[in-house]
């Protein structure tokens, strides 16, 4: 499945008891035409739903909306086996999976799976080497030998499918350039938006770490975690006291969201309540049957 130049979606932090209303709202956001729904993914974490069989069960049910972990916890998850679950989801659902990655954020917890600590530095690392593994474990070809420092496959066959796109959380200036090298795509962490410092400061080490290895910047898409409420009434303020979006009206939405793409570059949204958590179900029915739509029509205009 091409992912579109511009995608749209929904995120969700689900709780084990969530599973069919989390169903429900992926299910009407396939019909309304929506292109992905994003899980969290925190294994350590019991109450919640593990993101990867959510996902799996999630695409066995729609028709054309994909589904990414945001992200995947890549200390969690060895890269072997990441690429064998994510080449399968995509083999049974026509190419609807995004790979979201991440170096590891709450490592007192992670640690407490059994993993052991890396530093940052190191986490990076293994990050990088997570993400081109898995690249290389995709798309068929000959066994694969990978040695690296973190981690080693010897002569492992590929499976004969395409790597889907790999959409990173890089925060720090180190994992913001292994995203220039090796990913697919930017998730700006903290809910940072295109006005943001955060933004601005950190997509030009993507941009510099790219060219340097001979890519096109442009590739990288920058998909942005939006928190927002849908008022019923224009707001007077858009936006909180420090800059952050805080929603609007449809119209004002439909504004907003058309100007981040024609005049900031952004290339994805992904709907979250105001506080960051999933969605209310008339609010996701309003962002995929009033203000994508909208969005769609003017920036194809």
């Amino acid at each position: 499945m091409a992912v579109p130049e511009v995608v749209f979606g929904f995120g969700a932090h689900s709780m084990v008891d969530d599973g069919p209303e989390l169903l429900r709202m992926a299910q009407r956001a396939d019909r309304d035409g929506l292109d992905v729904f994003s899980l969290s993914d925190h294994p350590y974490l019991g109450a919640r739903l593990d993101a990867y069989a959510t996902i799996g069960f999630v695409l066995g049910q729609t028709r054309r909306l994909a589904g990414f972990a945001n992200v995947t916890n890549l200390p969690t998850r060895p890269a072997p086996m990441l690429a064998r679950t994510v080449t399968t989801l995509s083999a049974l659902s026509g190419g609807r999976i995004v790979l979201g990655a991440g170096a590891g954020g709450i490592w007192d917890r992670i640690t407490d799976m059994g993993v052991p600590r890396l530093s940052p530095g190191d986490a990076v690392d293994a990050f990088e080497e997570a993400i081109v593994l898995v690249k290389a474990l995709s798309g068929g070809g000959g066994p694969v030998t990978y040695r690296g420092r973190f981690h080693r496959v010897e002569r492992i066959e590929p499976a004969p499918v395409p790597a889907p796109p790999v959409w990173t959380g890089s925060v720090g200036r180190r994992s913001l350039a292994a995203t220039g090298r090796v990913a697919d795509g930017w998730i700006p962490g903290h809910a940072a938006d295109w006005f943001s410092e955060r933004y601005r400061t950190s997509r030009p080490v993507i941009d510099e770490a790219a060219a340097a290895v001979g890519r096109d910047p442009r590739e990288i898409r920058t998909v942005f975690n939006l928190p927002g409420r849908v008022a019923d009434r224009p707001l007077a303020a858009t936006r909180s006291a420090d800059g952050r979006w805080i929603g609007g009206s449809v119209d004002q939405w439909v504004e907003e969201l058309t100007g981040a793409v024609l005049e900031h570059g952004a290339s994805g949204f992904m709907l979250f309540s105001p506080g960051g958590g999933t969605p209310d179900p008339v609010t996701l029915g309003r962002w995929g049957g009033e203000i994508v739509p909208a969005v769609r029509e003017a920036i194809a205009r």
